[in-house]
């Protein structure tokens, strides 16, 4: 009987087309490099076979001796890599080869530089390294046949890399995949044992799988033979893993193109036994902040792949670390669920992350270059695990970094220790402010009297610093105070005469507290006198346990139900305006000013005023009759 080969021609979705396009221009400077990518998705079929065949033995088709082979003809201008893994049938072909089935495309498009060397490390991290075949061949056959089918349902797709490709069925006797590449004109130097050999060495030596070529002895042309090291690099000691080799397999297991920032490899004994060796990449992942983002810590059991993507083996907040976890003791057919209730799991989890922590601290405090790096990276996802991450919130806490009122620059650099290390003889808290931005935090009025007495304060501006900051309640015994909450009692920075002053000041103004009172009514909780103000002549604040107005704003956009509290006003008995309307008798003129001065406030806090063309009005009105 005849095979139906269905062959059609389709269109590459357009995100593909942008992307092939990239891929020419951005990697043909490494080029050599889309051979590691081949070989790296080679080993992940097979791996996916292994896994697999646990719950169905039949997928082996009687043939479990794996490996990738890579082969050239030079008559014929084609390198071929292929592999008896699981293959892909005629469906998973056009989603993985004419489609960017995957989440995070638009967050990674939206990440392009225009900078080649960049551009080129976004590619690799978005995990789509079978296109950069088109950086050295003009057109790329593929041969296909996912395991447990019968050889009638064998694929062939193929394209120049031109907007469209041929798909059509064939009759293929073994499975796994089969990647020929058709050379472009000026690519023969690749047509060659030795490059590719040299190739495969540099950047595949650690494939666990074997690699395989035709020998290049005499009379043994025939015959295969394994060109890499083939052993799992984590399972050899460290004194005998050269720096490159832990880097290549970095770029294996993670499709980047740039070196780690850091790794740590570990081997656990004891009640359990593990290997872990994990990373940290250089910059973050494009699609870092997207709700389905994948972790990146691989599974193995007893050196046998077992799934990736395994978000259980290390937290939320850690989801940035690449690299594999390797158990002696877990079950082969072990599954997700399983993963979801297993003490030793829970056990792996818990050391994994002190062991990255560690790392990090390692880092702090004897790589402080590296460390910067890091931060700008990673900071704002490590103050995630502030929320996530109780146990850990202490060494959590000594990795936070933060700009300051003092360190006359927007970088995060300044420690928790550092801070306390310069605290005024008499201050017992550590103050912060948040706010929308660095600007905003650095120029508010709440900062006055603590600019004055020389007081340190952080400047917090990323979105993640208005849930997690507040979780941190104290550090080295020393309470973390917001300066928009509640009263700010520096009294113990003050000498006698300036609290005579403060009390005076508050005793004169009490008539003036309850006019305003009464004026502003229900918009505000309360009026009064405040010490933290030095040139603005009020702010807004909130009491102690109320929401701070960032917050707020935050929850809002969220589009959650916040309980309308009424912020404070606290006035500047000395400003020369609440001189002035001290003894304002004009009822009107002194409503005028009140509302002028909370208008003043409101925006100064950051926040939108309910009607701003009442407070144009009123300040248009006060100014004309100065």
């Amino acid at each position: 009987m005849s095979l139906d080969t269905h062959k059609e021609t389709l269109g590459f979705q357009a995100e593909v087309k942008q992307l092939l396009d990239l891929m020419i221009h951005s990697l043909y400077s490494n080029k050599e490099i889309f051979l590691r990518e081949l070989v790296s998705n080679a080993s992940d079929a097979i791996d996916r076979l292994r896994f697999d065949a646990l719950s169905d033995a039949a997928l082996y088709e009687h043939d479990t001796d794996f490996k990738i082979s890579v082969s050239y003809d030079k008559d014929a201008r084609t390198i071929t890599v292929a592999d008896n893994g699981i293959g892909m049938n005629r469906e998973e072909v056009v989603e993985h080869l004419g489609t960017i089935a995957k989440s995070g495309t638009r967050e990674f498009f939206q990440s392009l530089t225009g900078d080649q060397q960049k551009d080129a490390n976004i590619i690799g991290q978005f995990g789509v390294g079978f296109y950069s075949s088109f950086v050295v061949a003009d057109r790329v056959t593929v041969h296909t046949r996912h395991a447990g089918l019968s050889s009638d349902h064998g694929v062939s797709w193929e394209s120049e890399g031109k907007g469209e490709y041929s798909i059509e069925n064939i009759d293929k006797p073994s499975r796994g995949t089969e990647v020929i590449l058709h050379l472009r004109d000026d690519e023969d130097e690749l047509l060659s044992s030795h490059r590719l050999r040299s190739i495969i060495r540099k950047y595949s030596d650690h494939v666990t799988l074997p690699i395989v070529m035709k020998s290049e002895e005499k009379d043994k042309e025939d015959e295969w033979e394994v060109v890499n090291t083939a052993s799992a690099l984590w399972t050899r000691s460290r004194n005998e893993i050269t720096e490159e080799e832990y880097n290549e397999f970095y770029k294996h297991i993670s499709h980047d193109f740039s070196d780690p920032l850091a790794y740590v490899h570990s081997r656990m004994e004891g009640t359990q036994e593990y290997t872990l060796l994990l990373y940290v990449p250089s910059q973050a992942p494009f699609d870092l902040y997207t709700r389905e983002v994948h972790h990146g810590v691989k599974l193995y059991v007893r050196r046998v792949f077992i799934m990736d993507d395994a978000e259980k083996l290390m937290p939320r907040y850690l989801r940035f670390v690449r690299g594999v976890i390797d158990s002696n003791d877990l079950p082969l057919n072990v599954s997700r669920e399983i993963l979801q209730q297993n003490r030793m799991i829970d056990a792996i989890r818990s050391n994994s992350t002190k062991k990255v922590l560690s790392l990090f601290t390692d880092l702090a405090k004897n790589s402080p270059e590296k460390y910067a790096t890091f931060w700008t990276q990673f900071g704002r996802v490590i103050k995630e695990g502030l929320l996530e991450d109780h146990s850990n919130r202490d060494t959590l806490a000594r990795l936070l970094r933060f700009a300051t009122s003092t360190s006359g620059s927007e970088t995060q650099n300044v420690s928790l220790e550092d801070y306390v290390t310069r605290m005024k003889e008499g201050q017992e808290k550590i103050y912060y402010i948040v706010a929308d931005s660095y600007a905003a935090a650095k120029d508010s009025p709440l900062l006055e009297i603590f600019k004055k007495k020389g007081i340190e304060v952080l400047l917090l501006s990323d979105p993640v610093d208005h849930l997690a900051v507040p979780e941190l309640h104290e550090f080295e015994g020393k309470q973390l105070q917001s300066v928009s909450k509640g009263e700010v009692d520096l009294s113990k920075l003050e000498d006698e005469q300036e609290k005579e002053e403060q009390q005076k000041n508050a005793d004169e103004a009490k008539d003036l507290l309850e006019r305003l009172k009464k004026v502003l009514g229900n918009e505000v909780k309360d009026v009064r006198t405040t010490n933290r103000l030095t040139s603005s002549p009020a702010c807004l604040v909130v009491d102690e346990y109320g929401i701070d107005p960032s917050l707020k704003r935050l929850l809002q956009s969220a589009g959650q139900q916040i309980p309308n509290d009424k912020p404070i006003l606290e006035i500047n008995t000395q400003h020369a305006i609440v001189v002035r309307i001290k003894n304002e008798a004009d009822e009107q003129l002194f409503s005028d000013w009140a509302h002028v001065l909370f208008d003043q406030s409101v925006l100064s806090s950051g926040e939108q005023l309910e009607n701003p063309v009442s407070f144009v009005n009123r300040l248009n009105s006060l100014l004309a009759q100065l």
